[in-house]
């Protein structure tokens, strides 16, 4: 019933700086700071992805750089104390990358992104070759999407197929996201359904249903 959802490919950047896997320590912290970006793809080969270095990756040698940490943290921060006395990207990035597909869902990437706690994921084809990148904010990007738009859709994919005629009309608005149903309606069982599908299109920030029944209407009229 539901238009096609938004995919990664809509909303990734796709002009990504990235970083191979011999780029010296301090050049990644160059181009870091020259790009403004708080992570990178490490690539290998023709642009194939092995691993991201973050911010949180370089940080241990700054951390640990004049310290000398006790056995039980030696065992606790193991990985960070291999970081810390790394000098390419190789040697401080965190590997396997999680990536995504640019066919995936928005609803995907972000479920990814929750399991594996990470801010952003490299976008990569069949063979792991770097496609673009969606970060947080990309995600957000669908509640930019006009109000009208989403009225359109709502109207065309929900309205028009859940409430067909002899079915009074049922009104849409959108304002800020928030999607309002009004009208009177033959079969009220099919309020909670229609709040599930408008809550599913993109863009859309809450539901609210003012739909009455349209026989209760017809008896008190």
């Amino acid at each position: 019933m539901m238009g096609s959802p938004y995919t990664v490919g809509d909303v990734m950047t796709r002009t990504v700086v990235s970083a191979g896997r011999d780029t010296p320590f301090k050049t990644v912290v160059q181009i870091m700071g020259q790009w403004k970006v708080s992570a990178l793809p490490v690539l290998e080969g023709e642009g194939r992805v092995v691993g991201v270095v973050s911010e949180a990756d370089l940080l241990p040698k700054e951390e640990f750089r004049d310290s000398d940490p006790d056995r039980f943290t030696q065992l606790r921060r193991l990985p960070d104390l291999a970081k810390a006395g790394g000098i390419t990207a190789a040697d401080v990035m965190t590997a396997p990358a999680v990536t995504v597909r640019a066919d995936a869902t928005l609803a995907e990437a972000a479920r990814l992104m929750a399991l594996h706690r990470v801010k952003r994921l490299p976008v990569v084809d069949d063979q792991g070759m770097l496609e673009g990148l969606i970060s947080r904010s990309d995600l957000l990007k669908v509640f930019l999407r006009p109000d009208e738009e989403i009225a359109d859709e709502v109207r065309r994919e929900i309205v028009a197929r859940l409430f067909p005629p002899p079915s009074g009309p049922v009104h849409v608005e959108v304002r800020d996201g928030v999607v309002t149903l009004s009208g009177h309606i033959r079969d009220t069982s099919l309020v909670p359904v229609a709040a599930r599908l408008v809550r599913a299109v993109e863009g859309v920030v809450d539901v609210e249903c003012a739909l009455t029944s349209a026989a209760l209407t017809d008896r008190t009229a």
